[in-house]
């Protein structure tokens, strides 16, 4: 199971293209577009510490099953005709005393799996939760990348977090003013459609040039504009 990294998520041709999207439609408008890319919006600890617990639990009690079979069956792989006794003493012998520290020991590697495979803690989320830690990531990005200083309070952020696969675009004060939520979550289902299709270059592009066109005509370029944000994709 591979682990998406932001850094290398877009290839270079790919970074250079959406770059020269973000400066074109900026040559129109006195909006400003930043685009950020992340690994995933949130640590989800809590989903690390339920899915090891609930591997190592599994892990133990596989390991004392087959244990305590080799023990009733002498090291038989086939059983006699006896099996529902078999059965029965095997299940018997599990003792609790010994799945309890087993589990305890499997606890650890468990969690540095789940770490070291981010992907594998997603059934363990549930929706909400990853919806509010990916705007709660994305929101303070646009702080923290001071994307709410630009002097007409016109910087927007398409914001992607590539473990959720999910997409966040925020406008500041000045863009939300005039442009509706709603018009960014039809935006937002364009880009998400592109990361599950692999094109998710082709439909950062687009979405970028169609925000570039609401922002000329909302609030066109004027002489003494100057590029207040990076154009590169940020981490």
């Amino acid at each position: 199971m591979k682990t998406l990294q932001a850094a290398h998520f877009f290839s270079e041709a790919e970074k250079e293209k959406i770059r020269e999207a973000v400066e074109s439609v900026e040559k129109s408008t006195a909006g400003e577009i930043a685009t950020m890319v992340v690994d995933r919006s949130d640590s989800y600890r809590e989903a690390d510490i339920l899915g090891a617990v609930l591997l190592a639990g599994f892990l133990a009690l596989i390991i004392e099953v087959l244990l305590e079979y080799y023990v009733v069956t002498g090291g038989s792989a086939v059983w006699s005709g006896t099996n529902q006794e078999n059965l029965q003493m095997v299940l018997y012998g599990i003792s609790i005393w010994a799945y309890i520290p087993m589990a305890f020991l499997l606890f650890f590697p468990s969690r540095l799996l789940f770490r070291k495979f981010p992907a594998l803690k997603l059934p363990l989320i549930g929706k909400k939760r990853i919806e509010e830690a990916v705007r709660e990531r994305a929101v303070r990005a646009f702080y923290e990348k001071a994307l709410y200083k630009t002097r007409d309070e016109t910087g927007v952020l398409i914001f992607i977090s590539l473990l959720e696969r999910k997409v966040w675009i925020l406008g500041d004060r000045g863009i939300d003013r005039k442009i509706p939520h709603t018009y960014w979550q039809t935006l937002v289902g364009e880009i998400t459609a592109g990361l599950s299709e692999a094109r998710a270059c082709e439909a950062l592009c687009a979405v970028i040039r169609k925000i570039g066109e609401e922002l000329a005509r909302l609030f066109p370029g004027k002489s003494d504009d100057y590029n207040e944000l990076s154009d590169e994709i940020l981490h």
